[in-house]
């Protein structure tokens, strides 16, 4: 039951302002930590085994930290897991760019550059709309069904393992010159821990929007993503919106000619769609709270 009431407090307050102006939040902390793994030991020779090593110490730690704070009891459990997830704050960064958006393009533009890490200066309204449907599919994913699942599967250890590993791989898991070798450990590790939550991600979307007939289209398109965990739900909610996404990008500088994702779907999206966006996280939220009560009161009653 952690779990329900933990994503039920998540969504009541999300990450209120007064308290992270005065504390600095989980995340930030576990930042510093990897940054300052990045400055002592990216360097020399043996990069990829020293990135092992770097990732495997951060993994303990977490582990016997979780650990650790299990033996608080539950209250402290909800407290924790309510705090590294991230379902209100993804629904109002989502939701500011729709609002944004009716505004003007240039106010698009800048509320979208707050979430996603592709140039926004020369978008259109399509482009800023489908970056933040983008950015909501996958945050979905990364910040609140794989955490969830995580802390449901290995209680607070299995969640900090888990939140440690995606800032990491966020931080040090790119294939640049100075990551390619030491974020490798990174980049694998989080692979493999959202194998499962990505896919059970695509099947909250797709559910309560009927669109479960299509999940092998849903799959192929999938399979085309840079990202073998990342274009399940991205692809999931192209479907349920009927809005083609993806498509060609500008990375620092650089256009990258993206395939599309559900090609035959709206290619001139706009906040009417993002508001839809908001509207499929908070059912597929809801299905999670939903799956997690149950699970929570079969594990009472064994």
């Amino acid at each position: 039951m952690t779990l329900f009431f933990a994503m039920l407090l998540d969504a009541a307050l999300g990450e209120p302002k007064w308290l992270w102006d005065r504390l600095p939040h989980p995340a930030i902390l576990m930042g510093r930590a990897i940054a300052w793994c990045d400055d002592r030991f990216n360097t020399g020779p043996f990069r990829l085994l020293r990135g092992v090593g770097v990732m495997t110490a951060l993994a303990a730690g977490a582990l016997l930290l979780g650990e650790a704070l299990s033996f608080l009891g539950p209250v402290i459990e909800i407290l924790i897991a309510a705090i590294l997830l991230a379902q209100r704050s993804l629904v109002q960064h989502v939701q500011a760019v729709g609002d944004a958006l009716r505004l003007s393009v240039g106010d698009g533009r800048r509320a979208v550059a707050m979430i996603v890490g592709r140039d926004t200066a020369e978008m259109d309204g399509p482009a800023v709309t489908r970056a933040a449907i983008e950015s909501a599919a996958e945050n979905l994913s990364d910040g609140v069904i794989a955490p969830a699942f995580w802390f449901l599967i290995g209680g607070l250890p299995g969640l900090l393992l888990y939140k440690i590993t995606n800032t990491a791989d966020s931080m040090i898991g790119h294939r640049t010159p100075r990551h390619a070798e030491f974020g490798w450990a990174a980049a694998r590790l989080d692979d493999l821990l959202n194998l499962i939550p990505a896919r059970l991600t695509a099947l909250l979307i797709a559910l309560p929007h009927h669109v479960l007939r299509d999940w092998p289209a849903i799959r192929a398109e999938a399979r085309q993503h840079r990202s073998p965990n990342a274009g399940w739900p991205e692809a999931a909610m192209a479907r349920a919106l009927n809005v083609a996404l993806s498509g060609p990008r500008s990375y620092n500088g650089q256009m990258q000619d993206h395939p599309w994702v559900h090609p035959l779907g709206n290619h001139h999206p706009g906040p009417h769609q993002i508001d839809a966006a908001v509207s499929a996280l908070w059912r597929a939220w809801a299905l999670a709270l939903a799956g997690g009560l149950v699970l929570g009161l079969l594990g009472c009653l064994l």
